[in-house]
């Protein structure tokens, strides 16, 4: 396993604020210029005699307006830079729903994504279900709390699995659990681009944690190209969409032809979310 590459502090705080929404970044740097402007502002000389006991509160003051002198610029300066990062974060996330959604095979999409990727799409797309979203990283690829989700006044964690061969067990959920009584989260959800266990989905059961495998997460990124679909004008007088939505999940289908069985050769709709979801409207 290769070393983490080390990064400085500054590095890191800029990391951790890009992870928050370019306006709030921008906000916080205002902030950080409005308070230590004014403390920066205030450096005078030092006294030419001074008793011993002032000499310590003269010191600590005339380290603090350095500081503030720095912070000024510099505080600001990691907002604008984390600002950039975010709009930059947001404009890739976007662009990964939008390759999942023009593949052929979304599920192969999907799982040819990194692990850090699959954490993007999966925030995407609850944020297009009117969630606000908080990227903590997690611990890696394998365990850690991934999203905080708020709506409502509501905090809900969410844990990714990009795990595409084995099934997500019961003891990922329990530990879940605890972390969302640690959190004191309204709820939470477990999301993974393969399968879970019988003994997970039983436990998961009547907690308040909702498992989301492959099949529903790719469900839900096709519904939402169908709204996009749906929300444009008609350019003709009469035109009308000819690719029905599929009557399982209202994704939108796409014509195939049967290539074995009493059809074989015979055209009909096929839900495009197949193999996650197999409906199919006849021609």
């Amino acid at each position: 396993m290769g070393r983490r590459k080390r990064t400085s502090a500054f590095e890191d705080f800029i990391t951790i604020l890009a992870r928050l929404p370019w306006w709030v970044c921008l906000i916080i740097g205002l902030i950080a210029w409005l308070i230590l402007h004014p403390i920066a502002s205030s450096l005078t000389e030092t006294p030419r005699v001074v008793s011993p006991s002032d000499l310590s509160g003269i010191l600590v003051g005339q380290i603090l307006r350095t500081l503030a002198f720095g912070g000024q610029f510099l505080i600001p300066f990691a907002c604008v830079l984390a600002a950039i990062g975010s709009i930059a974060s947001r404009s890739r996330r976007k662009k990964l729903v939008a390759d999942v959604q023009a593949a052929t095979q979304p599920g192969k999409a999907i799982d040819g994504l990194s692990w850090r990727q699959f954490e993007q799409l999966v925030g995407e797309a609850f944020r297009r279900q009117g969630y606000s979203i908080t990227e903590t990283g997690g611990n890696g690829p394998d365990g850690g709390i991934d999203l905080i989700l708020r709506k409502d006044r509501e905090k809900y964690l969410v844990q990714c699995k990009h795990w595409r061969s084995l099934k997500v067990g019961v003891a990922v959920i329990r530990e879940f659990f605890g972390a969302m009584a640690v959190e004191g989260a309204a709820g939470g959800f477990v999301v993974t681009s393969g399968q879970f266990t019988k003994e997970a989905e039983a436990f998961a059961s009547g907690r308040n944690i909702q498992l989301v495998d492959g099949a529903v997460l790719r469900r839900w990124i096709a519904q939402h190209r169908d709204a996009v679909v749906q929300a444009e004008p008609v350019m003709a007088a009469g035109q009308q969409s000819h690719e029905p939505s599929c009557p399982k999940c209202n994704a939108p289908m796409v014509k195939r032809v049967a290539k074995r069985g009493a059809n074989a050769g015979n055209a009909f709709w096929g839900c495009s979310g197949y193999p996650g979801c197999r409906g199919v409207v006849s021609l």
